[in-house]
């Protein structure tokens, strides 16, 4: 049982040393390498207890790099959802009310779409289904085309 346990925690580290990783996707991973689950169970937790494994640490890492990606807080809480990070780091790390979020909606919309803004309703709902795809809110996409109407109006 002892090397069973040395093995998985081998394996485990191995994880760990390329980039974070949640504690469910640790044991998935484990398992799929054919360690039992109780063992790779055994082995996340000793690993979580000595801070080897972190859910906090791989949250704020993720959510910085999908940030940096250009993707929204939706598309970043359902990834995060389907990696087993609590709903308590999803608030913690992905405040959707955040300003950072009307600018990077900008940023992403003028980096696809030029600063040219839409003159027509199939352009602007050709944007608003991009910026839905790269996980924005209803909200924010609302905003962010309705600015820009009232502002192509101005012209």
């Amino acid at each position: 049982m002892t090397d069973e346990i040395a093995n998985a925690r081998y394996k485990a580290m191995n994880l760990l040393a390329r980039r974070e990783h949640t504690r469910k996707e640790l044991i998935s991973k484990l398992q799929a390498k054919e360690i039992e689950a109780d063992i790779a169970e055994q082995v996340v937790d000793r690993l979580t207890s000595q801070d080897l494994q972190s859910d906090e640490r791989f949250t704020e890492a993720f959510v910085n790099m999908r940030r940096k990606k250009g993707q929204g807080p939706i598309r970043i809480l359902n990834e995060l959802q389907e990696r087993g990070v609590s709903a308590i780091l999803q608030e913690e790390y992905v405040d959707t009310h955040d300003p950072i979020w009307r600018e990077m909606i900008t940023q992403v919309r003028e980096k696809k779409f030029g600063r040219q803004l839409p003159k027509d309703y199939q352009l602007r709902a050709k944007q608003a289904r991009f910026l839905q795809y790269r996980g924005f809110t209803n909200e924010q996409i609302r905003q962010e085309t309705s600015q820009h109407t009232s502002y192509n109006d101005e012209l």
